[in-house]
C-alpha cells in the first residue's frame, strides 16, 4: 500500500490539513498552493508519524524560512544543552531545526527533541550510520536503509542524503584549494576513494525513495561538494554535482516524494546570483535550502553576520529556505547564546528578502513600526522587531540614565528629528 504524500495527494487534486494551514498562513489560495506542489516548487515536510506537527511551507511565492541546526558531538553530549537550544529555537522562532548528532544516544537525543518541537524537523541519516558502523569506511547501504527507515518511523520530516556526489567528481575535488568540507560528503568521498566503488546511497536511490514514499519524508537533497571557501565556488566539482542532483530531484518526483536541494556554502558577493541561478535551472526550479552562502571566508566569530548577508541577496535572487550560521561557525560548538543570535541573524535576512521579493504581507510590520516610531510608542516598537528581548533590554538601558527617554531617546536628545519636524 502506497501512503498519500502531500505531492501525490496534490497531483490528486486533494488538499491535506497540512495544506490548507500552510496557504492560510501564506495568505495563499489552497489551489494556487496545490499547484505549486504538483510542479515541486513548494514542499510541505510533514511525516505521516509526525503527530500534532505544526506544518510550514518552503518554496515559491512563499515567506522565506530559516531552520536552527543543534545536535550533540562525540566532544560534547549533554542532552539538556540541546533541549535548551531547543527552547531557544522556539522561543526566537525558528521553522524548522536539525538534529545533527554525533554523541551519545542519538535515537535517544532525537526523540527529547522531539517532545519539545512541534514544527518539521530534519536530520542527516549518515551521521547515524556512520556512528553505528563506528567509521564512514565501514558503512553499508543495508547500515543505511536501517537507520533511514528507523528515523522516518520516528517521525522525521525531513533528511538530507548526499546521494549527488559520485566518482566521476574526485579528481574534480583534487583541484580544489579546501577539499570537501560537507561532514556527510566527506564520508561518502572516503567511501568510495577507499572502496574503489559508486556511491551507495546514488546506487540505491530507489531503496531510499521507497522509505521516504511510505513515511512522506522529503528529500533534501545534500550539497557535499558545496564549496568551503570562496576559491573553490562555483567549480567544476560544485557543479558536476549540482546536475546529478538535478537528475534525483526528477525521479523523487516521478515517484510521488517530495524534494527540496541543498546548496552553498562559501560563494563571493559577484557569484550568488550565478549559483542560485543555476540551482534552479538544474534542479528544476526545486525548493532551494542554502547555508548562507558566506561572501567571504575571514570574519570567523562573526559567520552569522556574514550568513546574514549572502542569505538575504541569495534568498533575494530565489532560495526559499535559509539554514542559519552561529557566531560559532568554523570556531566550536555553539551554545544557546550562539543559537540564538544566528536565528536572529538569519530571520533578518529572510524578510530582508521577502521585502525585496514581494512576499505577501512582508511589508505590514515594517509599516507598523514606522508608525509607532513617527508616534514614540516604544511600547508598540517592541511587537513588530524581530528579537523583542533585545529592544526591550536597550529600552530599559536607556530608560535607566535617561529621566525624558519616553519622549526621545539618548542619541539626539531634544534635537529628536522627528519631534523637530512635528514641532513638538
Amino acid at each position: 500500500m502506497i501512503n498519500m504524500t502531500q505531492l501525490l495527494s496534490a497531483l490528486k487534486g486533494e488538499s491535506t490539513p497540512e495544506m490548507e494551514t500552510v496557504a492560510r498562513h501564506e495568505g495563499m489560495d489552497i489551489e494556487h498552493l496545490m499547484n505549486r506542489i504538483t510542479k515541486g516548487t513548494v514542499v510541505i515536510p510533514a511525516n505521516i508519524n509526525h503527530k500534532d506537527i505544526e506544518p510550514i511551507g518552503i518554496g515559491q511565492g512563499l515567506s522565506t524560512k530559516v531552520n536552527s541546526n543543534i545536535g550533540t558531538s562525540p566532544n560534547s553530549f549533554d542532552i539538556k544543552s540541546e533541549l535548551l537550544k531547543t527552547e531557544i529555537s522556539i522561543k526566537t522562532g525558528a521553522d524548522t531545526i536539525m538534529d545533527l548528532s554525533t554523541g551519545g544516544d542519538l535515537r535517544y537525543v532525537r526523540k527529547k527533541i522531539m517532545e519539545l518541537w512541534k514544527r518539521p524537523i530534519g536530520t542527516v541519516p549518515i551521521y547515524q550510520a556512520a556512528v553505528e558502523a563506528k567509521g564512514s569506511s565501514n558503512i553499508t547501504i543495508e547500515n543505511f536503509l536501517n537507520v533511514f527507515e528507523e528515523q522516518a518511523k520516528d517521525g522525521v520530516d525531513f533528511a538530507t542524503i548526499h546521494a549527488g556526489i559520485t566518482k566521476e567528481a574526485i579528481p574534480l575535488i583534487k583541484k580544489r584549494l579546501l577539499g570537501v568540507v560537507s561532514r556527510g560528503g566527506s564520508f561518502l568521498v572516503r567511501w568510495m576513494m577507499d572502496k574503489d566503488k559508486e556511491n551507495p546511497l546514488y546506487e540505491h536511490f530507489d531503496d531510499i525513495l521507497d522509505i521516504a514514499l511510505e513515511y512522506d519524508v522529503t528529500m533534501s537533497l545534500g550539497d557535499g561538494l558545496r564549496p568551503g571557501c570562496i576559491e573553490d565556488a562555483t567549480d567544476e566539482a560544485q557543479l558536476h554535482e549540482l546536475k546529478n542532483l538535478g537528475e534525483l530531484v526528477m525521479r523523487c518526483r516521478e515517484r510521488g516524494v517530495q524534494v527540496m536541494v541543498e546548496g552553498p556554502g562559501h560563494v563571493p558577493i559577484n557569484e550568488i546570483q550565478k549559483n542560485i541561478e543555476l540551482a534552479k535551472e538544474y534542479c528544476h526550479k526545486a525548493p532551494f535550502y542554502v547555508l548562507g552562502p558566506l561572501p567571504t571566508d575571514i570574519a570567523a566569530g562573526y559567520d552569522h553576520i556574514v550568513c546574514a548577508v549572502g542569505g538575504a541577496l541569495s534568498c533575494y535572487y530565489g532560495a526559499d529556505f535559509l539554514c542559519y550560521v552561529t557566531p560559532k561557525e568554523h570556531v566550536g560548538l555553539p551554545d544557546v547564546e550562539d543559537v540564538r543570535e544566528g536565528i536572529i541573524a538569519s530571520k533578518i535576512a529572510a524578510h530582508i528578502a521577502d521585502i525585496g521579493k514581494g512576499v505577501k504581507g512582508s511589508r505590514i510590520k515594517d509599516r507598523n513600526m514606522s508608525i509607532a516610531r513617527r508616534d514614540m510608542k516604544w511600547n508598540e516598537m517592541a511587537d513588530y522587531v524581530i528579537d523583542p528581548v533585545r529592544f526591550r533590554k536597550l529600552r530599559k538601558e536607556e530608560c535607566e540614565r535617561n529621566p525624558h527617554a519616553d519622549e526621545y531617546c539618548s542619541m539626539c536628545g531634544e534635537f529628536c528629528a522627528i519631534k523637530t519636524y512635528k514641532g513638538d
